[in-house]
């Protein structure tokens, strides 16, 4: 920025949402990805396309200054501002030069690597790909920095392939000199060459000087980040909005708005209507390849190992339990059947000679990704690929859930989530009939969070759940036509919730029930034991 200034441009500088002076704390250096952005994800809103509508708001504001020619503005950035930059340029046609430095690869690139939050656009790749971005720039001028040693989503090799099929609409806006790839011998940076690259770009297309080769970049004496702040040390008000408290508001405005039956006419149009709406979002595309037959293993006299292809190319496994298929009860968990089999609960739910079948859940347990966690994401990359391609992990969750029970044959069970997949218990309790009762534990109250959420999984965050579905009491209400335990429900910093605030978050729910004349019970404080006598009681 200061290189720009020197050589005549006014440079503005935008910290992005949850990020900079923006965090949740005031001091500098936070991380505004993980499970931070995935507190927007349940509203629909993505913290791409807030940054997108904040830098449109940055070129308002420059255009409204008598020092900038409002027909001569650019746009750089490396790395998430990089992204920053690419979506902005392909949408404000204000923008005239665009430069993204160490972000162009493509969408699928994504799939295998680890990405920030801020970079996910979620179902991209059901209707473009990053290729359909940049040529969305033409016919302005576009030119993309690739460092020769960076990360393989942002390498040469994946940004050559979208600038290949992005250079022929260029073309055919005759602006074919509009597009360039500059490579750069670096790592992942915005280094001195990638800098007068780039203003060697801007010259030429901002001020209509030179060809557009590297102007060599003036001598500069950078400034302190403290020095730059518009609130030094912890000066930012107390009432600062964050990122997770802006999701909370919208998130609340969201359920506001929602239905509230009152009738039983009602209640059974609000269900018709938002089954459906469920069931839209928990339906895997239709597959042509018929699935393996299920290969079944001993594992002792008592018990063996299920190893079922949920869809092609996917297999899970399940631990089952030899018994009388009359009384099955399904438990899962997100830290795989090894650790659920021997759980006191599997424990006591035996002894009431219950046959239990554990199951590893895809992407958890025996199948979940080395190196998958980062920050408060313990599946973070698992879920956003699954994001890219338009699936959640829930729905696949959900998935697996009904696959273990067509291949065991059983038509009536009971399914317990224990902590995060309780969502998951509940999704595939409300569509699917062979579930005749329902249970979860330590199980996510509501998807509204005004702090980053603690110990849940990012595949739980369905885009836009609250505008199609509801919140997480109202998945509940659809499975409340059957008997529906709901124990220690905790918000989303992670706190189990006290009897009245249980009762107040599913307060919902428990209408839907008695509308529908089941049983629903909501407990703060219960044991393995009085969870199956509440099991063998209804």
């Amino acid at each position: 920025c200061i290189g720009l200034a020197r050589l005549g441009f006014l440079a503005l500088v935008v910290d992005a949402f949850g990020a900079g002076e923006r965090g949740i704390g005031k001091a500098l250096g936070e991380y505004h990805g993980e499970m931070v952005a995935a507190t927007l994800i349940p509203t629909g809103r993505v913290l791409a396309g807030i940054q997108i509508q904040e830098n449109v708001r940055a070129v308002d504001y420059l255009q409204s200054r008598p020092d900038v020619d409002p027909e001569r503005i650019g746009v750089t950035g490396a790395s998430g501002g990089g992204n920053q930059t690419m979506y902005v340029g392909a949408w404000d046609e204000r923008l005239k030069a665009v430069v993204p430095t160490c972000s162009v690869g493509n969408y699928q690139a994504y799939l295998g690597a680890a990405c920030c939050m801020c970079e996910v656009v979620p179902g991209a790749l059901t209707f473009t790909e990053e290729w359909g971005l940049l040529a969305m720039t033409a016919p302005r001028a576009l030119m993309v920095v690739s460092a020769t040693k960076d990360a393989p989503q942002f390498s040469v090799t994946e940004a050559t392939k979208s600038i290949a099929v992005a250079r022929p609409v260029f073309g055919l806006h005759r602006a074919s000199d509009k597009i360039r790839h500059t490579i750069i011998e670096s790592p992942h940076h915005y280094n001195q060459p990638m800098r007068e690259a780039m203003y060697g770009w801007m010259t030429l297309h901002l001020k209509g000087e030179g060809d557009g080769s590297p102007i060599r970049e003036p001598e500069i004496e950078t400034v302190e980040p403290e020095a730059l702040r518009c609130f030094p040390g912890g000066s930012r008000p107390d009432d600062w909005l964050t990122l997770p408290q802006f999701a909370a508001l919208e998130a609340r405005r969201i359920i506001g708005n929602l239905p509230k039956p009152e009738t039983s006419a009602e209640w059974s149009s609000w269900r018709s209507d938002t089954l459906a709406a469920l069931k839209a979002e928990l339906t895997p595309p239709v597959r042509r390849r018929k699935t393996r037959k299920p290969i079944r293993t001993k594992r002792s006299t008592t018990s063996a190992i299920l190893a079922v292809e949920s869809e092609p190319y996917i297999g899970i496994r399940a631990l089952v339990d030899k018994g009388d298929l009359a009384k099955v009860v399904i438990l899962i968990d997100v830290k795989g059947m090894e650790k659920v089999a021997p759980h006191k609960l599997a424990t006591e739910l035996r002894r009431a000679n219950w046959s239990v079948h554990t199951i590893d859940l895809r992407a958890t347990g025996a199948t979940a990704h080395s190196g998958d966690k980062i920050g408060r994401a313990a599946d973070h990359n698992t879920a956003e690929w699954s994001l890219w391609t338009g699936r959640t992990l829930l729905e696949q969750w959900v998935w697996d859930v009904r696959r273990i029970l067509d291949e065991t044959g059983v038509r009536k069970a009971t399914l317990i989530g224990n902590g995060p997949a309780g969502v998951a218990a509940l999704c595939a309790a409300a569509v699917d009939d062979r579930i005749e009762r329902v249970a979860t534990i330590d199980s996510l109250a509501s998807y509204v969070s005004d702090v980053p959420y603690q110990n849940q999984r990012l595949g739980i965050m369905v885009p836009g759940v609250l505008r199609k579905v509801g919140d997480i009491p109202h998945i509940a209400a659809l499975a409340a036509g059957k008997p529906l335990l709901v124990a220690r429900g905790v918000d989303g910093a992670g706190n189990v919730l006290d009897e009245d605030e249980l009762k107040r978050a599913y307060a919902f729910t428990s209408k839907a029930a008695a509308s529908a004349g089941s049983v629903f019970a909501a407990r703060s404080k219960t044991t393995a034991r009085e969870i199956v006598k509440w099991l063998e009681e209804n």
